[in-house]
């Protein structure tokens, strides 16, 4: 698709102009039938108060019943929307990028939950952008703002899901990366016993969302918990659907490491994660005879596939994990739920976190424009140039992922390997080759 990527609609924020919105909800519109109910959130990007304002204006001028909550987390809008009896959310966030982005992520019902909007819808959309059609705005009317009835919702059901806990005696950082958890950030914690020390949770709009904080910028956290002997940190992203943390030690604690964690404390047989998946996840779990399901990088490619197979947990490295029961990735829930297993078993996230040893992986990213991207599939010299480093990778023991970002300009170059200085070195190299060539 020319405009839906991997998480919805994601560009600079100044092109998001009141015309390619009203286009865009003009599409759901036709896709959405008569009658249909509209729930507006979004983070806290500076970009997402008017855009939220001009989800407004489109849909009164198209005569669709909506309704604003404000700032939410992701999860939170999927969940409430569903909840308190909407067809359909617009959900403003581009997630972990900067301040000068922003995105429309749209929620649809199926028969248990809130899912992301159905291929069909996402093309419906693509094609009154394409063939967009001139209106003349109408003014909204002043409308209840759901945002403190969802909250409170969401919080509900975070306790209810979470179940019995105690975490006194934690001592715990959070990095609410100034995005939409901000709004919620440590209360359930401190409801529940633990000492939290917050950093990054001003939810106001602007433009600190994502910078230097949160899941993207570690080091914040890092260095809180090593000067305060916490037990462990916790980084969200803008939006709040995922979280990485941060062990006592000082170590980042990824998905992939936390989906090994999450699986062997419920006693569960499968998971579902995606290529990007370090092999030493792929090797405990061979070991330990958990079936191991390989998707494309993509929540949405995981979420089918756990759909599809019974499979009732999964994720992506990046800190996307999508709990039994849940439709999609909830940063603050998976969080709960570490706490929740080393206040159990009285053992430190550093411990818990070796339940594997990881193998060496090298990520670095090419700057490439759309048609660059393009040419990465297209183009017989990178194609050349591919298969050139995936036999040299192979001779190091290891594998190669290149792919094209679906949320940001970059092609990402995934090295595998025993050797983190050979493979780290071959892929700068395969950068620089890539770079020229395309």
């Amino acid at each position: 698709m020319k405009h839906f990527g991997t998480d919805g609609i994601r560009k600079p924020a100044a092109d998001f102009t009141p015309d390619l919105i009203y286009q865009i909800i003009r599409g759901l519109a036709t896709y959405a039938g008569p009658d249909k109910k509209i729930f507006i959130s979004g983070d806290t990007r500076e970009s997402t108060e008017w855009m939220l304002r001009d989800c407004e204006i489109a849909c009164e001028t198209l005569g669709l019943d909506c309704a604003p909550a404000g700032v939410l987390p992701t999860p939170a809008i999927n969940y409430c929307f569903y909840q308190m009896g909407y067809d359909f959310a617009i959900d403003i966030t581009a997630s972990h990028n900067p301040y000068t982005d922003n995105g429309i992520k749209i929620f649809e019902r199926d028969d248990r939950s809130g899912q992301k909007l159905s291929p069909a819808g996402c093309e419906k959309i693509e094609a009154t952008i394409e063939n967009p059609i001139p209106y003349t705005p109408v003014a909204p009317t002043d409308r209840e703002n759901l945002h403190y009835d969802a909250l409170e919702l969401y919080a509900k059901h975070l306790r209810d899901y979470l179940g019995p806990a105690d975490f006194t005696g934690l001592h715990i950082g959070l990095d609410c990366a100034n995005g939409a958890t901000s709004v919620i950030n440590s209360q359930i914690f401190e409801a529940l016993g633990a000492t939290v020390h917050l950093i990054n949770a001003d939810h106001s709009y602007g433009t600190k969302i994502n910078h230097n904080c949160g899941s993207t910028h570690l080091e914040e956290l890092t260095a809180l918990v090593k000067k305060e002997h916490l037990d462990f940190g916790v980084a969200y992203d803008g939006d709040g659907d995922r979280c990485l943390m941060i062990d006592e030690s000082g170590a980042e604690i990824d998905g992939d490491q936390i989906i090994a964690i999450l699986a062997n404390y419920l006693h569960l047989d499968a998971i579902a994660v995606t290529v990007m998946a370090n092999q030493g996840l792929l090797n405990w779990a061979a070991t330990n005879n958990v079936k191991t399901v390989i998707t494309p990088v993509g929540d949405s490619n995981v979420a089918a596939a756990m759909e599809e197979q019974g499979i009732k947990i999964g994720g992506e490295q990046s800190g996307h994990i999508i709990l039994p029961g849940e439709p999609t990735g909830d940063g603050i829930l998976t969080s709960l739920m570490l706490a929740k297993v080393i206040a159990e078993t009285k053992t430190s996230l550093h411990t818990l976190a070796s339940i594997y040893t990881k193998s060496p992986q090298v990520i670095v990213n090419l700057p490439a424009n759309s048609e660059q991207k393009k040419s990465l599939a297209s183009s017989d010299a990178a194609k050349s140039i591919l298969t050139q480093f995936e036999e040299k990778v192979k001779g190091l023991n290891g594998r190669l992922l290149v792919r094209p970002s679906g949320t940001e300009p970059l092609i990402r170059i995934t090295v595998w390997g025993d050797n983190e200085q050979q493979i780290t070195a071959l892929a700068e190299e395969l950068k620089t080759k890539l770079g020229e060539t395309l």
